[in-house]
């Protein structure tokens, strides 16, 4: 890989600093680095005029591969401006919890060394399609329908395949991809999903009822839902970033995408590992071996 676009979150400090860190590594070890007016200017002279400048949805054009800096929102953003390229992303880490964004500081010198060299390997994540307002919409997370501006529920009605599911009233509802399972839906009770699974999941936000349950579906589902809120409004969010305001007479299908997200992940590093890590299972675990 040689032909590298960087890709910051430059409303972070710590992005522009560690993008600025690996662009002088890339520059010694030969490789051609693209990037953003914004970061050049923000970066040492010195190693910025060894930069192609190039606009945000032109990377596509130019790179072998993107290396996003920042948390995993920016890595959602990569992840949508790339979607139709099969660009492979490489995510760092300058966040919080980084599920998507894998890769540390810590560990950065080795990471581009094997990127360079090769020494990794790609993933393909799936992504949700969802259509409304004769709008065409992508979620490599998740889609989030939510009340808008005011405290009161709303009923989302709930359809599979056309099979009526349900009305699901509460704050709102999370479908989610496998990937996306350690994010929102996480946090509303929903599944810890492999990656690998060929699933989609429906995880209702606060829930007026306690028998209303995280719902998974095969890949192959097509979802419908359709909103009922007492102000006539809500919000349909994709992956945490496009926020639409749609009304009570409008539809929502979502369904899987063609269309796939390429990740670089470490060699010898598995989903479990990353588990583990993030979410510091087995921290508190104490060694048998060791003598009291």
């Amino acid at each position: 890989m040689k032909r590298i676009g960087i890709y910051e979150n430059v409303s972070m400090p710590e992005a522009i600093r560690c993008a600025e860190y690996a662009a002088k590594r890339l520059v010694k070890m030969d490789a051609q680095c693209f990037a953003k007016q914004e970061l050049i200017e923000r970066i040492d002279p010195e190693i910025s005029k060894k930069f192609e400048v190039v606009e945000e949805n032109e990377f596509e054009k130019f790179i072998d591969v993107l290396i996003s800096f920042g948390g995993d929102g920016t890595m959602l953003s990569a992840a949508n401006l790339l979607l139709k390229s099969n660009i492979p992303i490489m995510g760092v880490n300058v966040g919080k919890l980084g599920f998507l964004a894998e890769y540390s500081f810590q560990d950065l010198d080795k990471a581009l060394i094997d990127l360079i060299e090769g020494n990794f390997r790609i993933v393909d994540r799936s992504v949700l399609e969802g259509v409304t307002k004769d709008t065409t919409f992508y979620a490599l997370n998740d889609f989030v329908v939510e009340k808008l501006n005011s405290s009161r529920m709303i009923t989302i009605s709930a359809y599979t395949n056309e099979h009526y599911i349900g009305d699901y009233r509460g704050d709102g509802l999370i479908v989610t991809t496998p990937t996306g399972s350690t994010a929102y839906s996480l946090s509303c009770g929903g599944p810890i999903l492999s990656p690998s699974a060929k699933v989609i999941c429906i995880t209702p936000i606060a829930p007026h009822s306690l028998t209303y349950r995280p719902l998974v579906l095969p890949e192959t589902n097509e979802i419908d839902l359709k909103v009922f809120s007492p102000t006539g409004k809500a919000n349909f969010v994709a992956d945490g970033r496009t926020t639409l305001e749609i009304q009570n007479k409008d539809m929502i299908h979502i369904k899987k995408s063609d269309y796939v997200v390429k990740l670089i992940k470490p060699v010898n590093s598995t989903y479990y590992d990353l588990l583990r890590k993030k979410l510091l299972w087995a921290a508190n675990v104490i060694d048998i071996t060791q003598k009291c």
